[in-house]
């Protein structure tokens, strides 16, 4: 028999993919239970029947396994809402959805929400050092995207696309914070609609002279 390294290199990599998104979404559900301080390797190891040893096989320590976790679960965040975006076509209404799905998405993860609550330093208001910069980066640039888009389309006004997405993502920053690691849920709730509205379709009324 006749064996393809080729092959057998890219089983590897699936191989090693599938074990790795396993231990980061069994180190998330631990994490989400203790925190990072009280968190072991030793009890996330177990929660797959893996030893400490082999598990160390795929990360250097626990702040390597904590930070690659984390970095997953924002990923998986952001892929769910691109993918939401992804299935409209009109600026508006691709705005509108990415907002929406970005809010509300942390209502079905309690997982990682809980991370959140345990530790807000991963989603500060205004960081001194964004911990996961580039995750955040490729939100802005979702945002910038689709203001781009509508510029052209001609349906959204001219507006310096580079400062209001990351005014944007201030604003919906602020809405996790405070709808899920503060838990003013109800407040936020009734407010989040009224906020995507004001920035759609602004504040003054257009003069029809």
């Amino acid at each position: 028999m006749k064996y393809s390294f080729i092959q057998l290199i890219k089983d590897y990599v699936v191989r090693k993919k599938e074990n790795i998104e396993t231990i980061y979404t069994a180190a998330l559900k631990t994490f989400s239970r203790f925190g990072y301080q009280k968190t072991t390797v030793e009890d996330i190891a177990k929660t797959i029947n893996m030893t400490k040893g082999n598990l160390y096989l795929y990360v250097k320590n626990k702040k390597d396994l904590y930070r690659g976790t984390v970095a997953w679960a924002l990923q998986k965040w952001q892929l769910r809402v691109a993918a939401a975006v992804d299935r409209e076509t009109d600026a508006r209404r691709r705005f509108e959805v990415m907002c929406f799905k970005a809010v509300e998405y942390l209502s079905s993860d309690q997982y990682f929400r809980q991370v959140l609550i345990h530790d807000p330093d991963i989603f500060p208001m205004f960081p001194k050092k964004d911990p996961f910069e580039e995750i955040n980066r490729n939100s802005v640039m979702m945002i910038k995207n689709i203001l781009e888009q509508g510029i052209k389309e001609k349906v959204f006004r001219k507006v310096d696309v580079g400062r209001v997405s990351e005014i944007i993502f201030l604003i919906y920053k602020m809405f996790i914070i405070r709808t899920y690691i503060k838990n003013e849920t109800d407040f936020m709730q009734q407010v989040f609609a009224e906020t995507v509205e004001l920035v759609t379709h602004g504040l003054f009324i257009e003069s029809s002279t």
